[in-house]
């Protein structure tokens, strides 16, 4: 299909030049030197990073982010936002970290649970948006008290103790990579792919950007706004599902209530930086995957250079302010053109 070309949609003609970005952005080529220059930079200072005892983490860190950052771009282009990913993920792997100890279950069924749990706070977080017509930053930060609240139900003021390996395929060691490559970073990949591919080539995902750009237009145009809405939360609350898994296996036999904490800021802070527009209408998944790795490029250079952690704090937010700021700078600029 010929994407610069206009095409149709419930009827009424779309100029995809006007609703899709460019194949490669300017952003995300950017993205890539300041990456590029960073890895040089730390494997200057510090010649153990570009070692496989380095960058195997760093990628097993980054595939919870890009996984959820994939959904909560689709949010954000339809000019939504979700900050309750981190409750979910903490419903998520309470409960399937629970079930595990108690039942032993295999690693597939694991997985399904997890993602399921996710999948239907997801869907809720949806409902309530689209058919509330409450604004999504309302909505899910109430559910984001909600599903904590949940979640420390189920902990019961405790942690949850002896955990087996069942989720290790998504994990740091041996079991948890193929030729050097951790599993859970490849399936954020493939995940990614499969998304900028949807996003770009089918017509439900084009009409997010048309939702995004203008959800009257769209409405107008015959697009059904509300039921995906609901669907772009419940992929989020899916992959927050998958990610609860991964975050599992990173982690000890022993589960605290501090899991998923500030996990819903790295994901919005990866998918602002990586390009998608917060204002709605644009954005991409690509982005999304390099906003991640910048992200905890910068969260694992600052701790294998030894200073203050706090910096990772400030070196994100500055990632942000500037990328927040080009954002509305082209907005005006594409208003007046």
């Amino acid at each position: 299909m010929n994407v610069t070309a206009p095409a149709r949609t419930g009827g009424v003609s779309v100029d995809l030049r006007r609703i899709l970005p460019p194949v490669v952005t300017g952003q995300e080529i950017v993205l890539l030197v300041v990456i590029a220059v960073l890895w040089a930079l730390l494997a200057f200072f510090t010649p153990s990073f570009l070692t496989p005892g380095s960058i195997g983490p760093l990628l097993v860190q980054v595939a919870p982010i890009a996984l959820i950052g994939v959904g909560m771009t689709c949010v954000i282009i339809t000019a939504g936002i979700d900050v309750s990913v981190a409750g979910m993920i903490m419903v998520s792997a309470v409960i399937t970290a629970r079930t595990l100890v108690t039942f032993d279950i295999p690693l597939i069924v694991a997985v399904l649970l997890a993602m399921a749990i996710g999948l239907v706070l997801g869907a809720l977080n949806g409902a309530l948006i689209a058919y509330g017509q409450v604004h999504p930053i309302i909505i899910t930060f109430g559910t984001a008290n909600l599903f904590q609240f949940i979640g420390l139900r189920v902990f019961n003021s405790s942690t949850v103790n002896g955990i087996p390996d069942t989720l290790s395929f998504f994990g740091r060691g041996s079991a948890g990579q193929t030729l050097g490559i951790p599993h859970s970073f490849a399936i954020a990949v493939v995940v990614v792919a499969a998304a900028w591919w949807f996003l770009r080539y089918t017509r439900p995902g084009r009409n997010l950007y048309a939702i995004g750009g203008n959800a009257d237009a769209a409405r107008l145009a015959g697009i059904n706004v509300k039921p995906r809405l609901v669907g772009v939360y419940a992929v989020t609350g899916l992959f927050a599902g998958l990610a609860a898994c991964m975050v599992i296996a990173t982690g000890t036999s022993t589960l605290d209530q501090s899991v998923g904490a500030g996990k819903e800021l790295q994901v919005i802070a990866a998918v602002v930086i990586g390009g998608t527009s917060i204002m709605g209408g644009r954005g991409s998944v690509i982005g999304t995957l390099l906003g991640a790795m910048l992200v905890q490029t910068v969260i694992t250079g600052v701790t294998q250079l030894g200073w203050p952690s706090q910096l990772s704090y400030l070196f994100v937010g500055i990632f942000i302010i500037v990328a927040v700021g080009t954002d509305l700078i082209r907005e005006r600029a594409r208003r007046r053109s």
